[in-house]
């Protein structure tokens, strides 16, 4: 057997991974296309197993090794991908910027001039009000 074969193979793949990862949304699609790169990794390891005539077959005990390893991750990102499917309702990988826990207030904290007049969020040489609330607290106020 012929070594470019499925090292052609394995390339293709691969590169149908990439692009996946690289121009899709969806987190399950996403996840999908690592899958395929994966599988293009396995497919050279054995190729190159049987290439070699390794005697120890260490190609094929690597893809069995990266066979489980995929399994656990691919079931890791299953439950994330549904956990945020399921407090979001969407599985859109650009909406989930939202998930991180920082506080936009802490991030333009209120500027003021120093003697008591608000000068604009994030005004350049204004300092912070140390009577307002900060985080979380600020926010819960202006919910509230």
């Amino acid at each position: 057997m012929h070594l470019a074969y499925p090292a052609v193979l394995a390339v293709l793949l691969f590169s149908v991974g990439v692009y996946g990862v690289l121009a899709r949304r969806n987190a399950i699609l996403v996840l999908m296309s690592v899958e395929l790169m994966l599988n293009a990794v396995n497919l050279n390891l054995v190729a190159f197993d049987v290439w070699l005539r390794d005697a120890l077959h260490a190609g094929q005990a690597l893809t069995l090794f990266t066979i489980a390893i995929a399994a656990a991750e691919i079931g890791i990102g299953l439950a994330i991908v549904l956990a945020v499917y399921r407090n979001r309702g969407s599985s859109d990988i650009d909406r989930l910027r939202d998930t991180a826990e920082t506080d936009a207030a802490d991030a333009l904290p209120d500027a003021w001039t120093g003697d008591g007049e608000p000068l604009g969020k994030g005004a350049p040489g204004a300092t912070e009000d140390p009577a307002a609330p900060a985080g979380k607290a600020r926010k819960t106020e202006a919910t509230a």
